[in-house]
């Protein structure tokens, strides 16, 4: 229907995001390829260009979306939130604080994580930041996400939420969030850094240590190899998505004084 957005694979398999609109056409050397012979159709239909040519429409996938959408900044890329999500156990109706939100690509794989039950909350120091984020979430989700909340709030002065399950840190200098973490996480949650320099990794893994509040602490970085499979050709691609960043996690627990402390209930 108008409004929506549909991805349009060429004979060849290129990927054209569009938005659906009655009197707009998608401009390819193969043709134009009107809008208004996709609307209505059903997933996967196909549809031809004026050269006679065969489109497929489909919905988009998340990773075809944030690949595409306006950006202002880089963006945590789909391999780097997808190995996120799985190490810090992110999970339905959890709630999950986002610094660091900028462009709002890993915020939409937050969302998709915690479902509707759950909620993300983002910290972002940057008004145009919130401002595009929003804008993102807004336009694939196809309206408002009920279950988001940006602050625009510097989180190394501390944090006003409470009762979270999951933090999420996208900034230059994660260590200096740590001393507001037993206020924040509750025991046996997940903090999680992403950080393009290893010494950055390096500094966030050492003060968590230090801290000696974290235990399974961990630091991955994905590379994505794709393979060309045709016939009998079977190889690996001449080009691979390599180092983007390096994922770092670590879950939060009691300190000793405050184990020694607790009272256990028969």
């Amino acid at each position: 229907m108008p409004g929506e957005l549909a991805l349009l694979l060429d004979p060849d398999g290129k990927r054209f995001l569009v938005r659906l609109a009655e009197l707009d056409s998608l401009h390819h050397h193969r043709g134009a390829v009107r809008h208004a012979d996709v609307i209505g159709q059903p997933e996967g239909a196909q549809v031809r260009s004026s050269q006679g040519r065969l489109f497929t429409a489909v919905r988009p996938r998340l990773i075809d979306y944030v690949l595409d959408m306006p950006r202002k900044s880089g963006i945590v890329y789909p391999k780097d939130a997808a190995n996120l999500v799985a190490w810090a156990d992110v999970a339905p109706g959890q709630r999950v604080l986002e610094s660091g939100v900028g462009s709002g690509a890993l915020t939409l794989a937050l969302l998709r994580a915690v479902g509707d039950r759950g909620q993300v909350i983002g910290y972002e120091a940057r008004a145009d930041f919130i401002e595009l984020a929003l804008s993102n979430v807004h336009a694939f989700a196809g309206g408002p996400a009920g279950n988001l909340l940006i602050r625009e709030r510097d989180v190394y002065a501390g944090l006003i939420d409470t009762e979270l399950d999951r933090m999420v840190l996208d900034l230059p200098e994660p260590w200096r969030v740590l001393p507001h973490v037993p206020s924040a996480l509750r025991p046996g949650g997940w903090i999680a850094a992403y950080t393009p320099s290893i010494v950055q990794a390096s500094q966030f893994v050492e003060a968590t240590r230090a801290a000696r509040q974290y235990v399974q602490v961990e630091t991955h970085e994905v590379l994505l190899r794709a393979w060309h499979i045709r016939d009998q050709a079977v190889r690996p691609e001449q080009q691979m998505v390599g180092h983007t960043g390096f994922v770092s996690v670590a879950r939060f627990v009691c300190d000793a004084r405050e184990r020694g402390s607790r009272t256990h209930l028969a």
